[in-house]
């Protein structure tokens, strides 16, 4: 409970230097929100008029405080162009994004581990260079290239799944996960070779270690060897590797978003720094940084789970 108390506590520093940077370079981005919102035509009365009412017109330094003493009280602002609460686009935009993180993660997991306990297992074999190679190829692909191939072949000529798109799985289950079947299993395919490359290189360093040998000196087959004794003590890496990978899906699948058509929260962001939005990007950044900071909590839980001499020895440094 302490460390739990202690790592939490450690996000506020996190956040307070991610609120001052986000809010400085969102400042130096060329371009006026009340210029995009009045246009070139706009009189010079009514420029200076609306910059007041957005608090434009007062120094920096005073907008930082204004906008992280609403922060604080849980209040993220004003979207400035489309006058809608930014905690309720964030919560609008991001359900699709957990959506697709979540289905990313899967297929990613049921490539990646058989993939990578095969290819240490056969070591050397025609299965360890396929898996290899198929891993490398999946990280190589540009993910915008891989997604259209998709379309053009599962959509356009097959007629499998929808191009684009997206539905609530509370409107239309159904509907919901054909729509994102496409979307998960590109993106899916590049992040399993990550975690594939990274499960099988541990896996190859625990294989020779001492505990292995006796195990099958023991008698144990070499399945209940692999699964039972090697894969739990290669997983801390491949932990890191996924709480990494989850993280940065969070707030990175603008491409595939853009390419299917989904509402998600990586295209608010870039949508919102497009139209000179500051209050919606330096809201949806912090929480992107909230969440980040999270999946990092539950990666060091998972630590002590997975591997019980990780708490052990933080008791015995105490």
């Amino acid at each position: 409970m302490k460390f739990f108390v202690r790592r939490l506590l450690l996000t506020i520093p996190i956040l307070f230097l991610v609120s001052i940077m986000t809010f400085s370079l969102i400042h130096l981005i060329p371009g006026d929100p009340a210029r995009m919102i009045l246009g070139e035509d706009a009189t010079a009365e009514a420029y200076q008029q609306l910059r007041h009412e957005l608090g434009l017109d007062q120094p920096i330094i005073v907008q930082y405080f204004t906008w992280m003493g609403n922060v604080l009280q849980g209040d993220l602002g004003m979207s400035i162009t489309d006058q809608v609460p930014v905690i309720d686009l964030i919560f609008q935009r991001l359900g699709p994004t957990i959506e697709l993180t979540i289905g990313t993660f899967i297929v990613a997991l049921l490539i990646a581990f058989p993939a990578g306990i095969l290819s240490a297992v056969k070591r050397g074999t025609v299965l360890d260079y396929t898996s290899t190679f198929t891993a490398l190829g999946g990280m190589s692909l540009p993910n915008f290239w891989f997604a259209m191939m998709a379309i053009i072949f599962f959509s356009v000529q097959l007629g499998w799944f929808p191009s684009s798109g997206y539905v609530s799985f509370f409107e239309n289950p159904a509907q919901n996960l054909l729509a994102m079947v496409l979307p998960c299993l590109t993106t899916g395919l590049r992040e399993a070779g990550v975690i594939m490359r990274m499960l099988r290189s541990t896996l190859l360093e625990v294989v020779n270690m001492d505990f292995v040998r006796t195990a099958r000196a023991k008698g144990l087959n070499e399945t209940a060897t692999i699964l039972g004794h090697v894969l739990r003590n290669a997983m801390i890496p491949v932990i890191t590797t996924s709480g990494i990978m989850i993280a940065g899906l969070l707030g990175g699948l603008v491409v595939t978003e853009s390419v299917f058509s989904i509402p998600g929260f990586g295209r608010l962001i870039i949508e919102s720094v497009f139209k000179r939005d500051y209050v919606t990007v330096q809201g949806a950044i912090l929480f992107t940084a909230l969440l980040v900071v999270l999946v990092n909590l539950a990666v060091d839980l998972l630590y002590a789970i997975v591997d019980p001499r990780i708490k052990a020895g933080q008791v015995a440094a105490k």
